[in-house]
């Protein structure tokens, strides 16, 4: 087979996840995240957008209606990660994740982005991260990137508020 490399501006547009109960996940995307419902179909399925977008998350019961969640271990989606613009942005959100009590499974600075973690409802992974612009990405000595993972100080984002 021919190499092929994907265009250099392709990106991922959106993700469809199952949830087992549509007002459970409402609750955490549209309430407590911010995105907006963009359509509804019913009791089975909504799309919330950030800033108008037709979609960035759908939420579907066609298949998972009152199931357990998936299994930690064996394949499948490991996260979604949600892109902030600013890093006072991704301040504010820890800010309103806190003031919620809701539980984080991790947060880490990973050279090129600092990142929040946390488990939807139905156990699906959420980062929710920013990237630092690009010239302040750590590199080897031939130009490569060089990401790592350390712990992020949560004290030093709160600040930007």
């Amino acid at each position: 087979m021919d190499a092929y490399s994907i265009p250099k501006n392709t990106r991922i547009g959106h993700i469809h996840l199952k949830v087992s109960n549509l007002d459970r996940a409402l609750e955490f995307y549209r309430d407590l995240l911010g995105f907006e419902v963009t359509q509804s179909y019913g009791d089975q399925a909504v799309f919330l957008s950030a800033g108008g977008y037709h979609h960035h998350i759908g939420l579907n019961t066609w298949n998972s209606k009152d199931s357990p969640p998936a299994p930690k271990t064996g394949v499948g989606l490991f996260h979604t990660a949600i892109l902030y613009q600013e890093r006072k942005e991704l301040a504010e959100i820890l800010d309103r994740l806190q003031k919620a009590d809701y539980p984080l499974t991790g947060a880490a600075d990973h050279g090129v982005s600092e990142a929040i973690y946390l488990d939807d409802p139905d156990g699906n992974g959420v980062e929710l991260y920013w990237d630092r612009p690009s010239q302040e990405w750590p590199r080897d000595p031939e130009g490569k990137i060089k990401m790592y993972t350390r712990p992020l100080d949560l004290k030093s984002l709160l600040a930007e508020l």
